[in-house]
């Protein structure tokens, strides 16, 4: 079974037309020629972009030369209400300055030790799917609220039930379904003072959970000066210095890096997660390999449990192939470059988009197909290094990107340990908004393994059950 593809538009289309499909949708809004391509020129009257799916080219951008292509302005103008002058929208030395206070909260052993919260928001998860079994389940919403609870439970050491995490929770889907991924400003260049037009309820949302975010923030400061802080992502981040000025974040700059750990962490994952395990739903073949190998969960609930779920990270990462939950992302020239015997001028936009690169006729075998075995294959692993970009890659890769590949498998490995799953209901329809989804929900059912492991919470759980896959393994992502 294919998975699910957006239909392309025809190859000609007014700009007007253009303009309202990107507006609601910007994968169906682009041409199927755009899957062979090497390097796509559009123009209006207001700018040129040109879309880059040579690998080469790509590289230049993401990695050769990164200061030569900051981040578009025009992408920032609808995420501006909510992450104000966060690391995702920052260039230059102010972008600097902030990765060097954030990065060390992501690096080496951080991970293993965010472990035990993420472990603790899978199984909350997986005990709340138990009265939800025999009917269908619309999936992007749980996979929303446990990415939710990982990110509270390892940032700010709270769990998604606690009141302000609830409301943050609540307002972000308002935010959601009032935000289109890009403003009019995208578009047309506007002058500064002029007015963004965002909606109403859009605005309103991204107050509310600034002002909630606040109030963790200013929490947590009191925590640290008073020396009764925990050890999470928002203690390290606050009191890590730049080693270059001695400064920390204040206030107002952490709430914006929370928005966009929220935004970054929570939306991104809870994408991937729930088009996974759609693919496994629909490949039952699969979905028994990783309930098999998830059984070793249970021979100890510590970090090197996770270098045995070798098939989970593998279908998680073919998941993030076919559904990259960032499908596009825009860079800018700052003088005139040569691509492809093409002249791109000062100011034009450079477009990367995972969606088509992942997809890449001339790159993938079998590029619309659900196949987790291709990481293991010579075409997979040149893909891999070459044209897969799921977190971005060089300087601007996501520092969360080790963080995702633990918390995917495991929580995909977690529930398929304890569930089988089918699907129910018509096919989903991905669509672009904040992140892919499903325009029509994804919609499953589960039902418990009377065979499977007790839960790790009930009467009885023991280790040893469920032998472990003997696949070889596949190297983590590191872009």
């Amino acid at each position: 079974m294919t998975p699910p593809k957006p239909p392309a538009r025809a190859d000609r289309v007014s700009l007007w037309r253009y303009l309202r499909l990107f507006r609601q949708d910007i994968l169906s809004a682009q041409p199927a020629r755009l899957y062979r391509a090497r390097m796509a020129e559009f123009r209006t009257p207001f700018f040129r972009s040109y879309l880059v799916n040579q690998p080469d080219l790509v590289r230049a951008v993401l990695k050769d030369r990164p200061g030569d292509f900051p981040k578009s302005g025009r992408v920032s103008e609808g995420l501006r209400p909510l992450l104000g002058n966060s690391v995702f929208l920052t260039n230059g030395e102010s972008w600097k300055r902030q990765r060097r206070i954030i990065d060390p909260a992501f690096e080496g052993g951080r991970l293993r030790d965010t472990f035990p919260a993420m472990r603790a928001a899978a199984e909350a998860c997986v005990s709340r799917l138990a009265a939800r079994t025999g009917t269908p389940v619309e999936i992007e919403a749980v996979t929303s609220h446990v990415a939710a609870d990982v990110i509270f439970r390892t940032l700010f050491s709270i769990p998604i039930d606690h009141a302000v995490a609830a409301q943050v929770f609540a307002r972000f889907r308002d935010y959601q379904r009032s935000s289109p991924i890009l403003n009019i400003a995208a578009f047309i260049p506007l002058p500064r003072w002029l007015p963004r037009f965002h909606a109403r309820r859009t605005r309103t949302a991204a107050r509310v959970i600034r002002r909630l975010i606040g109030e963790l923030t200013a929490e947590r400061q009191a925590a640290i000066a008073a020396g009764t802080a925990p050890d999470d992502l928002a203690t390290k981040i606050m009191t890590t210095r730049d080693p270059q000025t001695g400064e920390r974040f204040d206030t107002g700059e952490m709430i914006d890096q929370v928005a966009i750990f929220f935004l970054a962490g929570h939306e991104t994952s809870a994408s991937a997660l729930a088009w996974a395990l759609y693919l496994v739903a629909t490949h039952p073949d699969w979905q028994e390999r990783l309930a098999a190998e998830a059984g070793a969960l249970d021979e100890g609930e510590d970090f090197t449990a996770m270098s045995r779920l070798k098939l989970s990270r593998d279908v998680f990462r073919e998941a993030l192939r076919l559904y990259p939950p960032v499908p596009m992302m825009v860079r800018e020239t700052t003088r005139p470059e040569e691509f492809r015997d093409r002249t791109l001028p000062r100011g034009a936009q450079v477009v990367l988009s995972p969606w088509h690169l992942h997809r890449h006729e001339r790159l993938w075998d079998a590029p619309d197909d659900f196949d987790p075995a291709r990481w293991q294959t010579e075409n997979g692993r040149t893909c891999q290094r070459e044209a897969f970009i799921p977190f971005s890659a060089g300087a601007r890769v996501c520092p969360g990107a080790g963080f995702a590949m633990v918390e995917g498998p495991l929580i995909l490995s977690m529930i398929l340990r304890r569930y089988r799953i089918e699907p129910a209901g018509a096919p989903p329809r991905p669509v672009a908004h904040l992140t892919v989804r499903s325009d029509n929900g994804i919609r499953l059912r589960l039902s418990e393994r009377r065979e499977s492991v007790p839960h790790p919470l009930e009467p009885g759980a023991r280790a040893g059950r469920a032998g472990e896959s003997d696949a070889p393994g596949a190297p983590e992502v590191r872009d």
